[in-house]
């Protein structure tokens, strides 16, 4: 009884522990959003359910540009389905490695924070369903594994339970030039 006693606490403690973004300040190569998100990147994916069955895939074009310390990400996904979405993010640099997000289907305001080769990003994603519309919050988690590929897993919740993910492979084409938008 005592060893099982010791078990479950032990559970208990890893259960409520959390990977920080500052445990990877040592790694590398360091992420800059302002260097990763600039010109023309792509996204593969999948959706997960919240038994982390792949449900749905996509490919995204990622149009990416910074000017006066704001970024733009616009993204055009189109999923196997056929369905198509955009998403137009916002990011602005505040203090100490932390970035602000905004987007159109985003509650708010989202909190970036980026240490190491890592950014964690959180926010409440509104998801239009044929019934109506749910939000969700979205805990983010980019990391850079070379100069031109970020690996990005998200958990979605609702009330904090898990009901789905994504997985995805952020892809960089230095090479293709862009066009940005003047202001």
């Amino acid at each position: 009884m005592r060893h099982l006693i010791t078990v479950l606490f032990t559970l208990g403690l890893t259960a409520c522990s959390s990977v920080s973004v500052d445990d990877y300040r040592d790694r590398q190569p360091a992420f800059s959003p302002e260097q990763f998100f600039a010109g023309a990147l792509t996204a593969h994916g999948v959706v997960k359910d919240y038994k982390g069955y792949a449900s749905r895939s996509f490919v995204a074009d990622i149009t990416a540009c910074w000017q006066n310390g704001v970024g733009t990400l616009d993204e055009r996904f189109v999923f196997d389905d056929g369905e198509k979405q955009t998403r137009i993010w916002t990011l602005s640099q505040t203090e100490g490695g932390r970035y602000e997000a905004t987007a159109g289907d985003v509650k708010g305001v989202g909190q970036a924070s980026v240490s190491g080769n890592t950014m964690f990003l959180d926010y409440v994603l509104t998801i239009q369903l044929s019934d109506g519309s749910i939000d969700v919050a979205v805990d983010d988690r980019m990391y850079l594994v070379s100069e031109n590929v970020l690996i990005n897993e998200s958990t979605l919740k609702k009330f904090g339970l898990p009901v789905g993910g994504i997985l995805l492979t952020i892809i960089r084409h230095p090479q293709e030039s862009v066009v940005c938008p003047v202001e």
